[in-house]
């Protein structure tokens, strides 16, 4: 009897020490909370308006060469193997070049976007209520929405990003 009291308290701060390392983590939508405050900003509506026009020069390219794709379908329907030819040559140099245009707009996008939320008085704040928030209800890791490649579910019960609103509009 002495040996199996012993034996449970022995074993008891054994499991006391692995019910504390239990880690608790929340997840944030940084770009959410970036637009929140920013989209009223010169500098965000001037970053949208490209992205919409880089957007619509895409869609407008994208329905031509779905246009030319299909006048070569109806060229060989109609038999017409030179008519066929010149249109494939053509969907091919168009879609060649849609794919450098949406490559390098996107590049430019991104550089815009990386510019923007580098803004280092707000990150400062932000990171500053992240840990708040974390620290005040026990997470040990916040993860971001953005750079969370490896995250494939979450519930949203651990997105903590309108907490972080709500506390960073109450202290503006």
């Amino acid at each position: 009897m002495k040996r199996l009291f012993i034996l449970i308290l022995c074993a008891f701060p054994a499991f006391a020490v692995c019910a504390q390392q239990i880690t608790r983590f929340a997840v944030v939508d940084t770009a959410r909370i970036y637009t929140s405050f920013y989209r009223d900003s010169r500098s965000v509506r001037d970053f949208e308006s490209k992205k919409a026009q880089y957007q619509a020069e895409i869609q407008r390219m994208t329905d031509e060469i779905k246009g030319l794709r299909q006048q070569k379908v109806d060229a060989e329907t109609q038999g017409d193997a030179a008519k066929s030819a010149r249109l494939d040559a053509e969907v091919s140099s168009k879609t060649s070049t849609l794919l450098d245009y949406s490559k390098a707009k996107n590049t430019e996008l991104d550089t815009l976007k990386k510019k923007l939320m580098t803004d280092d008085d707000f990150y400062s704040a932000l990171y500053d209520q992240i840990k708040t928030i974390a620290e005040s209800d026990g997470y040990s890791m916040v993860l971001s929405l953005q750079s969370g490649n490896s995250i494939l579910w979450y519930s949203p019960t651990v997105d903590i990003t309108d907490k972080v609103i709500r506390e960073m509009t109450s202290k503006q």
